[in-house]
Parts: C-alpha cells; structure tokens; sequence
C-alpha cells in the first residue's frame, strides 16, 4: 500500500516526467561525453549481471552526484530518495555516476543492472517512465527495479578485488 508520501508523488509524476527526462537525458549525454569506459574488470561485472552492450557503458567519478537545478524537480528526486546525501551512485542509459570514493564491485554491479533495465526497457525514456511509476506505485525500496538491481549485486569476481578495482576506474 502506497504512503501518503508515495500518492502525492503519483499525483505529481505526470507533470514531473517530463522534466525529469530531459533532465536525465542531458546528465546522460554530459556521463557518455565525460565519463570513462569500463576496463576489462568492469566489462566481466556489467556481463555477469546481464548488460549486452557493457562497451557501450561510461562511468564518471564526481566529487558531488548532480541534482536537478529545477527546484520542484530536485525536491521531487530528494523525497523519493533518487538524489539524495547518501547517494552514492546512479544510472542514466548508458552513463554511471559515481561519488568519489564510493566506487566498488557491489555498486558498479548494482548500476550496470539498472544498463541492463534501460537495455530492456528500449529507452531511458521508457525505463524512467516504468521506474518512476513503480517508486510512485510502492516507494523506492519496493520498486521492483531496485529490488531487481539489488538481487544482482555482486561483492567480487574470482580475479577482482574491490580496493584494487575502486582505483583502477576512479583514475
């Protein structure tokens, strides 16, 4: 059952989707321009949890994950915990961004399967407008791509160690 919190955000997510879309859509396009492509560890993380074009990923280390300058947009993505202070990462397309310092096996496994999400989805578009009715629908810990991405975490691959991968992509 939806929270009080979670139906006024449904009632707010036709008018917000667009505006976060286009916002996602130029952080995604800054992530792919900027950001690095994943080396041969990271390539082995985004296939084991099932990304098909895992070439195609760019991960950007920033000191601060961006937030929408639009101030109903922002509010909107610190109350369903998309944007928060404890963020550590998220996943636009094919764009990951990462705080600094935060980089490691389980999170970049956790982001590479919302790539795989999108890749399935067909679209950022489409993804975003599923994934955000599902936060709408059950609050951000019971959508069911978050509790997909979370099943598909991994802590290691036999010839990967978490300290040595963290500095190889933060460069």
């Amino acid at each position: 059952m939806a929270t009080p919190q979670e139906s006024e955000f449904a009632g707010r997510l036709p008018a917000t989707l667009p505006q976060a879309i286009g916002w996602a859509a130029q952080q995604s396009a800054l992530v792919i321009q900027s950001g690095t492509p994943l080396d041969s560890r990271g390539l082995k993380i985004a296939r084991a949890v099932g990304v098909k074009h895992p070439e195609l990923i760019r991960v950007w280390t920033v000191i601060e994950l961006p937030a929408p300058s639009d101030p109903e947009l922002r509010r909107f993505a610190a109350e369903q915990n998309l944007i928060a202070p404890g963020t550590r990462g998220f996943t636009l397309g094919y764009g990951i961004l990462i705080r600094q310092g935060d980089m490691d096996v389980r999170l970049l496994s956790h982001e590479s399967r919302h790539v795989y999400q999108v890749e399935e989805a067909g679209s950022l578009d489409a993804f975003l407008t599923a994934y955000l009715k599902q936060i709408a629908d059950v609050g951000y810990d019971r959508a069911p791509c978050e509790v997909d991405a979370r099943h598909h975490e991994i802590d290691t691959l036999p010839e990967v160690k978490s300290s040595r991968f963290a500095t190889a992509v933060e460069r």
